[in-house]
C-alpha cells in the first residue's frame, strides 16, 4: 500500500484481530506443515506525524537516494524506518536488476552478510537463558577442538607461533576479542593453505562444524582479550549453537527465532520460487558494474545453486527489510514482539552495553555482545544517541536501533565494494533531521 507521498507500507489491519492467539496458531500450522508467514502479525504502520516525525523531511531521504541511483552510484536500495513500534517509512528506489530493467521491490531479498551475526548472538543468549551454556564458558567446553590454540606473534624476522596465553571464551567470540580474524594478518599463508579465508561460506561443500574444527590448528592473530579482531568469531558461535542445542544452526534459527517472529523470508539459501526477489549485486569502483558470478565468488554468491550445507553464522543469511525490522523491533522492545518472547530484558541490556573498554577503536563507540554501541555522540561526531546499537553487512547494508528515540533504521542495498559512497552518513543525517519531537516528550 502506498501513502499519499509514495511511501510503501504493508497494510495489515485484517491480521490485527488474531494478535492474542497468533503464536499458538503459528505453532499448530508449523506442525501441520503450513507456512507460518500466513498468520504472522505485521508491524503496524503510522504516518510520520503521528509519531513525532516529518513526512516532508523523510521525502528528502527519498530524493537523496534517487539521486545516487541517477548518478550511477547505487543500483537501488530499500529503507525502512520504525518509530514507536510503527513503520513510518518503507521506500524502494532504483533497480533490483539494472540490466533486466527490474525495479527495486519493497520485499526484495538481500544478502545481509554480517547482519547474520546479530541473530546468532541472540541465539547464544537464548541458550544461556536456558542453562545450556554460559558466555563465560571456555569455547572448548562445547567445541573440544579449541582446547589448545596458538597465536602468530610478530617478530623482526616475521612471526613466531606461540601458545595462547589463556583459553578463548564464548564472551571473547561475542565481542570479537578472541584474536581470530578472517585468515589475514601474520600466519595468513597457513590459513590460505587450509583454504579458510574471507567471510564467504556458501560455496563450501562441508558442514560448518567441520570448517570450524580445522581452525584451531592455525595461528590466530592476537591473544584472547587483548585486541578487537573482526573475523570468524560468530561463525564459531554458530558451531557452539549446534553443539549446545543438538540442532543445526539453520534449524535452531528457524525454529527458535525466525518462525516465532514471523520472519518468513530469512534463509541461508533461497527456497524455490523466491529467486525473482533476490537483488543483484553490483561493484562500485570507478563506475557501477554488475558483479561477476562463479564458484567461490563473494559477489553474486551461491545462495541459489550452491551446495547448501554450510550455515555461516557470521555472514550467511538472506533477508528482507520487513523481516529484519521485526527482529530489531523485538530487541528494541526488550526481547519481545507481538507476545512472543525471544530474550529477557536483562539479556538484551547485557548485549547492548560496551564490554571491551577502549579496545574498539572508533571514536565515541564501544562493542557489546554482537553489536557496536554508541558511547559518546560528540566524540562520534554524527547524529545519534548514547546507547544506540547496530552493525552492517559486506554488501553495504546497515542498521541501527536507538532506544532513546524509540527508533529502528534499516538500509539494504547490494554493492561490494562501495568505493566513495557516503550514503550511510547521509541516511543517518536525514533520518535524525526528520525527528520533530523527542521520544521522551512524546511519552
Amino acid at each position: 500500500m502506498m501513502n499519499a507521498r509514495g511511501h510503501l507500507f504493508c497494510f495489515s489491519a485484517p491480521l490485527r484481530r488474531i494478535r492474542q492467539w497468533s503464536l499458538p496458531l503459528a505453532l499448530i500450522l508449523t506442525a501441520l506443515g503450513a507456512p507460518v508467514g500466513s498468520v504472522a502479525q505485521e508491524l503496524p504502520t503510522a504516518s510520520p506525524e503521528d509519531v513525532g516525525m516529518s513526512s516532508e523531511r523523510l521525502d528528502r531521504l527519498t530524493d537523496a537516494l534517487q539521486q545516487y541511483v541517477e548518478d550511477d552510484r547505487l543500483p537501488g536500495a530499500v529503507v525502512m524506518v520504525l518509530r514507536d513500534g510503527h513503520v513510518v517509512y518503507h521506500e524502494a528506489v532504483g533497480n533490483q536488476d539494472i540490466e533486466a530493467g527490474a525495479p527495486m521491490r519493497g520485499d526484495a531479498i538481500f544478502r545481509i552478510a554480517s547482519q547474520t551475526k546479530a541473530l546468532v548472538s541472540v541465539a547464544i543468549m537464548m541458550l544461556q537463558e536456558e542453562g545450556a551454556l554460559l558466555i563465560s564458558d571456555r569455547v572448548s567446553a562445547h567445541l573440544p577442538s579449541f582446547e589448545t590454540t596458538t597465536v602468530a606473534e610478530v617478530t623482526e624476522d616475521g612471526y613466531d607461533v606461540v601458545s595462547a596465553r589463556r583459553p578463548i571464551t564464548i564472551r571473547d567470540l561475542l565481542t570479537h576479542t578472541a584474536g581470530i580474524g578472517y585468515g589475514n594478518g601474520p600466519g595468513a599463508e597457513a590459513w590460505r593453505d587450509a583454504e579458510i579465508t574471507g567471510w564467504y561460506f556458501a560455496h563450501r561443500d562441508e558442514p560448518v562444524r567441520e570448517t570450524i574444527d580445522r581452525m584451531p590448528a592455525l595461528p590466530f592473530q592476537a591473544h584472547p582479550g587483548t585486541r578487537f579482531v573482526y573475523g570468524y568469531n560468530t561463525d564459531i558461535l554458530g558451531a557452539v549453537v549446534e553443539a549446545a542445542s543438538g540442532m543445526s544452526l539453520d534449524d535452531f534459527l528457524q525454529e527458535r527465532i525466525l518462525i516465532p517472529l514471523g520472519m518468513r523470508d530469512t534463509h541461508f539459501y533461497l527456497p524455490s520460487g523466491k529467486e525473482a526477489r533476490l537483488a543483484t549485486v553490483y561493484n562500485l569502483t570507478d563506475e557501477l558494474r554488475r558483479a561477476p558470478t562463479g564458484p567461490g565468488m563473494t559477489t553474486q554468491g551461491q545462495y541459489v545453486s550452491g551446495p547448501r550445507v554450510s550455515f555461516s553464522g557470521g555472514a550467511g543469511l538472506l533477508s528482507t527489510a520487513r523481516d529484519y525490522g521485526r527482529f530489531l523491533q523485538m530487541l528494541l522492545d526488550d526481547g519481545e514482539l507481538d507476545g512472543v518472547r525471544i530474550l529477557s530484558p536483562s539479556s538484551v541490556a547485557l548485549m547492548t552495553r560496551n564490554h571491551i573498554g577502549a579496545l574498539y577503536q572508533s571514536p565515541g563507540m564501544g562493542f557489546g555482545l554482537g553489536f557496536s554501541v554508541r558511547l559518546d555522540v560528540g566524540a562520534a561526531g554524527v547524529p545519534g544517541s548514547e546507547g544506540e546499537f547496530g552493525w552492517g553487512g559486506a554488501y553495504h547494508s546497515t542498521y541501527w536501533v536507538d532506544p532513546v528515540e524509540d527508533l529502528v533504521v534499516l538500509y539494504f542495498t547490494q554493492v561490494i565494494p562501495a568505493s566513495g559512497l557516503d550514503d550511510h552518513a547521509r541516511l543517518r543525517a536525514l533520518v535524525y533531521s526528520s525527528i520533530m519531537e523527542s521520544a521522551a516528550v512524546m511519552k
